[in-house]
Formats: C-alpha cells, sequence, structure tokens
C-alpha cells in the first residue's frame, strides 16, 4: 500500500498565520505528529510551541484537543486563531451554561478543528463519553512541565491525563513546555506514558532579552524609576504576596503609572478585566503574584520586574519569558534582597510534606545563587537547563555589561571556613549560616552561651565585617564550592574537600562584592529601525480596529509587523503581503486601512532612508571565545565545513554556526565567503535591508527555509564589523 504524500505545510503557514517559513523545529515536530508519532518539544517562551498543534489541526478533518491549565490563556489563543480564520473553540468554567451547550453542539457538528480545555473538565466521565465521539487527531498537552513534583507548577489533575491512553490508543499525543530540567522532562514522558515519542529540545537562550539583577533599596522607587524612563512600554510586575501586589498597583496609579492587579485572590471578572486592559494597552502594568500563572500570549511585553525573589528558576526563566515574545528587545529586572530568601524559607517551612519542602529549599538556593553569582547570567540559566553557551560572556546581562569589582578575600575565607571547622570539632555538629556568622562577629545569644561557643579561637574575629556582609562572603563561599549547604529544614554548613583545601594550603581566594545598583546601559537586541513617526499612527490605527473588532491590538498585527510597515512603507497589496504576520485574512480585513495611513503619512511626511548603519546588533565585547567555540574555529580556519565539524564533535550544524558567529563577534577575523557565495550575501543583505538587521527572524521568514539561522547571524555579525 503507497504511503500518501505529507500534505503541504507552507502555504497553509502563510494562509492561516502570515508567515513564509517555521521556527526552529517547528517543522520537524508537526511532520512527526502528523505521522502518527508522539511527540515531546521542549521549545522556550516565544519559541513557537502553540503553532505545533494548530497546523496539522488544519491539514486534516477531525479535532485537536489542547489541555491547558490557564484558563486566560484559552481565551486568548482562541481569539487570536478565529481572528486567522481557524474555527477554534475553548470550554472551561468561564463560561455560562447555555454558551458551553452551543459550543458542544457545535463539537458534535463538526465545527471545530482545536478544542482548548482545562485538564479537570477533560477527565469528567460524559465529557470523555463525549470526545469519544468527535473523531480525535491528536491530543496536545500544553504545560506539560505541570506533571512533574519537580517541576515549578506542579498540578496533581495532571496526572490523570494519562488515563487518556486505555481511551484514545492509536491518537498521538503531544506534550509541550517552555521550560524542564532533565529530571522534569523524564518525568513527563513517563507520567504521560509517551510511546517512543521523539524529542525535541530548543535552545533555551532567548537572544534579545537583557537580564539585570539589582541590589534592593527602596523598591518602589527603583520601580517607578525604571518606569518613568519607559513611557510607551508594558510590562509585567511580580510581587511575592497578593498584598504586595496590591499595593504596588495601587501606588503605581497613585503617581500616573495605569496599573492592575493580578492573583488568585481577585474574582474571575476581576481577572478577566485587568487581563483584557493590559492586552489592549488601556493599562502599561500588570502586578501580578509569582504564585500565580498569568498564561497571557501578549508579544509586545518589553519588560518583567521581580519586585521579589522567585521561588525557583524554571519560574523565573518562565515569568522573564513574556518579555519579547516578538523577538523585539526585552528587559529582565530582579530586585534582590538576601532578606527575601528568609522570607521564602518562613513559608517553605510551613510544607507539611517533608520532600516538598527538601525540594523547595533546594529550588531556593539555586535561585539565590543566580542572584548573587559574578558570573554570566545567560550561562548560569542556560547551564541549570543543562545547556552550554559557546561563551562566557553574553553582552546582554548586567554582570557582563558592568562586571562587579573582585577583591582578595582570602582572609575573610580564612576566617569563615576556620569557624565552621572550630564549631563541628567542638560540638561534633554542624551549624547554620547565621550561627556562624554570630560566632564570627562576637554576638551574646542563648546558643553562643548554651554551646559556650565565646570560647572558640574564632569568636570575634570577623568584626571588621558586617552580619549581612559576612552572610555574601559566605554564599560566594558555597557556589565557589568551598562550602556546602544542606537542604533539611535546619541546614548546616560543611567545610567540602575543596574548602580543607584551601584552608590548610591557604590558598588565595577571590570574591566579589555584592550586587549593587547598576549604571543604565541600554542594548538593543532585534530592533527595528523605522520611521517612528509612522509606527505611532500605526499604532493608533491598530488599537482603534482592534477595539472596534472587541480583540487585543496585537491580534491585529505585532509590533514586529508595524514596525516593518513603518520601514519598508508598503504601496500595493503584494508589498503589504510580505510583512510578517500578514495571512490572506488580515490581508483582506486591514489591507486596505493600512495601506491608506500609510499612503496619508507619506503624503505629508518625506520617505525615511535607513542605511545599515542604522541597526545595532548583539555585540559582545570579549577578548577570547570558550574552549569549545575555539576548537570550532580552529577546525573551520583549517578547511573542515561546518558539517564535517559537527560530525566530528557530535554537535548539530546550528551549534557550530552559533560557535562561528560568537567568534566574529568577540573579534575573529572569518571569511563568510567560505560560507555563502556572492549571490547568496547579497540576496541575504537585500532582505535584512527589508526588515531591519537586528530582525534576523523577519529576514528568514523573506528568504524562506534557503539558509540556516545561523548562517545569517554570522553574515549580520560580518557585515557588522566591516561598519
Amino acid at each position: 500500500m503507497l504511503k500518501s504524500a505529507p500534505p503541504p505545510l507552507l502555504p497553509l503557514l502563510k494562509q492561516y498565520f502570515g508567515f513564509t517559513s517555521f521556527r526552529p523545529l517547528q517543522e520537524e515536530i508537526i511532520r512527526d505528529s502528523l505521522a502518527g508519532k508522539d511527540v515531546f518539544a521542549l521549545l522556550p517562551t516565544g519559541g513557537g510551541k502553540s503553532l505545533c498543534f494548530q497546523l496539522p489541526a488544519l491539514t486534516r478533518t477531525g479535532l485537536t484537543v489542547v489541555v491547558s491549565p490557564l484558563i486566560a490563556l484559552m481565551k486568548d489563543q482562541v481569539d487570536a486563531l478565529q481572528a486567522a480564520g481557524v474555527p477554534a473553540t475553548f470550554l472551561n468554567s468561564s463560561l455560562a451554561t447555555e454558551e458551553s451547550r452551543k459550543r458542544l453542539r457545535g463539537l458534535h457538528h463538526g465545527e471545530f478543528r482545536l478544542l482548548y480545555v482545562a485538564p479537570e473538565r477533560l477527565m469528567l466521565s460524559g465529557f470523555l463519553a463525549d470526545l469519544q465521539k468527535w473523531h480525535v487527531q491528536l491530543i496536545a498537552i500544553d504545560e506539560a512541565h505541570c506533571i512533574s513534583e519537580w517541576g515549578h507548577d506542579f498540578r496533581p489533575e495532571y496526572r490523570q491525563i494519562s488515563d487518556l491512553r486505555k481511551l484514545f490508543p492509536d491518537v498521538p499525543f503531544m506534550a509541550l513546555t517552555a521550560t524542564a530540567t532533565g529530571r522534569v522532562r523524564a518525568d513527563i514522558v513517563t507520567h504521560l506514558k509517551l510511546r517512543e515519542p521523539k524529542c525535541y529540545v530548543a535552545s533555551f537562550n532567548r537572544p534579545n532579552l537583557t537580564y539585570r539583577v539589582l541590589a534592593k533599596n527602596k523598591p518602589f522607587d527603583q520601580l517607578f524609576e525604571f518606569l518613568r524612563a519607559r513611557p510607551k512600554e508594558s510590562g509585567i510586575v511580580y510581587c511575592l504576596s497578593r498584598k504586595g501586589a496590591e499595593s504596588v498597583a495601587e501606588r503605581l496609579n497613585e503617581n500616573g503609572i495605569k496599573a492592575r492587579p493580578y492573583h488568585a485572590g481577585l474574582t474571575p471578572k476581576e481577572r478577566s478585566e485587568h487581563q483584557e486592559l493590559f492586552l489592549r494597552d488601556n493599562i502599561r502594568v500588570v502586578c501580578a503574584t509569582i504564585a500565580f500563572g498569568m498564561g497571557i500570549n501578549k508579544p509586545n511585553v518589553r519588560f518583567v520586574v521581580h519586585y521579589d525573589l522567585p521561588k525557583n528558576i524554571e519560574g523565573y526563566y518562565q515569568e522573564t519569558g513574556r518579555a519579547g515574545r516578538d523577538g523585539l528587545p526585552g528587559e529582565c529586572v530582579l530586585l534582590f534582597s538576601p532578606g527575601d530568601a528568609v522570607k521564602q524559607t518562613t513559608f517553605i517551612d510551613e510544607k507539611p510534606n517533608p520532600q516538598e519542602r527538601q525540594i523547595a529549599r533546594e529550588q531556593l538556593q539555586q535561585m539565590v545563587h543566580y542572584a548573587e553569582c559574578a558570573n554570566c547570567r545567560r550561562v548560569e540559566l542556560l547551564a541549570y537547563f543543562g545547556e552550554e553557551f559557546p561563551a562566557a560572556d553574553c553582552g546582554a546581562c548586567d554582570n557582563c555589561l558592568s562586571p562587579r569589582a573582585t577583591f582578595d578575600g582570602t582572609l575573610a575565607a580564612q576566617k569563615f571556613l576556620s569557624c565552621v571547622f572550630r564549631i563541628r570539632e567542638k560540638n561534633g555538629f554542624g551549624v547554620g549560616l547565621n550561627h556562624v556568622i554570630e560566632v564570627l562577629t562576637g554576638a551574646d545569644t542563648e546558643k553562643i552561651r548554651k554551646w559556650d561557643h565565646s570560647q572558640l579561637s574564632t569568636f570575634g574575629i570577623g568584626k571588621e565585617h558586617s552580619r549581612s556582609e559576612w552572610a555574601a562572603i559566605g554564599r560566594e563561599l558555597i557556589r565557589l564550592g568551598l562550602l556546602r549547604q544542606t537542604a533539611e529544614k535546619f541546614s548546616v554548613l560543611e567545610i567540602t574537600n575543596a574548602g580543607a583545601a584551601a584552608l590548610k594550603e591557604r590558598k588565595k581566594i577571590k570574591l566579589t562584592k555584592p550586587v549593587i545598583a547598576l549604571e543604565t546601559k541600554t542594548r538593543h537586541v532585534g530592533e527595528i529601525s523605522c520611521d517612528e513617526g509612522l509606527f505611532e499612527r500605526l499604532r493608533e490605527l491598530r488599537k482603534r480596529l482592534a477595539d472596534e473588532h472587541d480583540v487585543p491590538a496585537y491580534i491585529v498585527f505585532s509590533d514586529v509587523a508595524l514596525r516593518q510597515m513603518a520601514r519598508n512603507y508598503p504601496q500595493t497589496e503584494s508589498e503589504f503581503t510580505r510583512i510578517s504576520g500578514v495571512g490572506e485574512k488580515k490581508l483582506r480585513e486591514y489591507g486596505e486601512v493600512f495601506l491608506g495611513e500609510i499612503a496619508a503619512h507619506l503624503a505629508t511626511n518625506a520617505r525615511q532612508i535607513f542605511a545599515e548603519e542604522s541597526f545595532v546588533v548583539p555585540v559582545a565585547q570579549r577578548s577570547s571565545l570558550g574552549d569549545t567555540a575555539r576548537e570550532t574555529l580552529r577546525r573551520f580556519r583549517a578547511g573542515d565545513s561546518p558539517t564535517e565539524i559537527a560530525a566530528a564533535r557530535g554537535l548539530v550544524v546550528g551549534t557550530v554556526y552559533g560557535h562561528l558567529g560568537t567568534a566574529i563577534e568577540v573579534g575573529e577575523v572569518i571569511n563568510v565567503s567560505q560560507l555563502l557565495d556572492a549571490e547568496a550575501q547579497a540576496e541575504i543583505a537585500a532582505a535584512f535591508q527589508r526588515t531591519g538587521w537586528g530582525n534576523i527572524v523577519g529576514a528568514r521568514e523573506i528568504l524562506g527555509e534557503k539558509y540556516d539561522y545561523g548562517l545569517l547571524r554570522i553574515f549580520r555579525a560580518a557585515a557588522n564589523v566591516r561598519k
């Protein structure tokens, strides 16, 4: 029996979604799913997870069921799909009874291709009976990390989803998440009973995001100054408590910045209203609790500020990932105080389950380590998820842009390590960080007296430093691997083998000064230079049309699309279809009015010319490459092709391209002609001229699938060097 040919995907991609090419891994995931295989896909926020199950739904009859825990996200995605002409719906507790019945009738009559549903609703016996009548072709489990206790948002109801295997033995499953460590990935595959799944793990790197950690000092003033410097931008402020979210939102409004709180204590109606105001650009800021997932899909969030310390790195990564989903620059700022870690520890100690307490303590320690580390924050984030960044300096975080000063901390380290050693030597057991500091500073406490620690040789030898300074020193010794901190309820410090050697051999130890307020340095990665006056006109037009259609503004067009319009000045429908995100339905609905607005602008304003010099690319001021990138460069210069290098070193070709792109950015000279002939270089240059040199995604859409993202990055980096 002959196998049917795979369906053509690119025409559907352009027709419904307005794109001419796929993002990395999307096409492979879609084709495996269409072939009936189970798929596990880990694509970072903004990496295009939703398209992986939305496009297959359009290639065949039947229903794609999307399991999602976020009610708000369901409505958001269904609105966007309907605006693109895709028959989709959702069922959840936010709907009135009659509306639910209407949608159920539509499902019985086969009117929809996609159905979004919460896991609690999905597993009801009556609903499962209906589901078996609806010709289900694919079951997609979004936010799949919720199934793992080691995930940052564990939901017990997700464990029931595996029961669907018995009811739908022949239907392929697709599990998708944006954040999962190796342990969580294994949990997802096991608990969902995925059968020999094809696994896809994209890079966690978000190159358009800048990461910063500021010492928390009068946090509202810090936040207000940050927002005041960005009067036209919108973003999210994450707070630890509901009270904090309410208070910050109230104070922002009092100071002229439109804001609303968003947390589990609000009624569903209030949460929905506040979210809609934000999605439609009627307010600039949402103040949300860390514990409550917003589930928003707003692509032009320009910043995420963590007013309080997140509980774990997975949550922090996912929350920062809400910034810059459109590929344009986004800023991620964390206000950090060690006192926040103490508050979190208090909450952890209240958990009744010992295993949950231990997991939470380990995760919090990792979060504090990230906040206080002096290394590149991008390197630290990616390493947490098991990914190696090909350089020690990303040029897009506070530690790379403004490295903190170091000092000779040998004497301080010797005192601290000696104190830990003497306490255990005297009592036969270890103590926590705070007690070590009390001994060093000569405190008079009940425990000091009880254990006779005032008689230790290290008692009071550290009065030259404050308690907070000693705490920072102690935490850095843990990060350096000289001390180990247990994760039990009464965590204690232990000297490691490396710490014992440093103490015995009096090794020189360099310490980093604590996090301080950062001087302002901006770095616009992925920026598209354009006619800002026209861009503002188009934003106003988009807002009016969105309000008329009762949808968020970005569902009309993204900021990326508006900036391309304001750069390229399309005059005809043919030119307009080349704008990113313009599909058939949007051309019919909006083409004429947007082309009219552009023509009206040009009638009274000169057309601006954007020279190549107008772009800013992520050039990192580094002096050297990491060892792995250096080895790639050596082989390339010796004449090996990227394919040969990848095969010899067990890498994928994209990683090799990444190494070469980084090499150019740090000042190494590479002959781009070895990779691209003159005709290809001219074609790529023309694409970048149209989209803006910061917009690799847009350039690749214009070029189709002819060139790898890595090749485009290499070409752009080389072009920047020639300037």
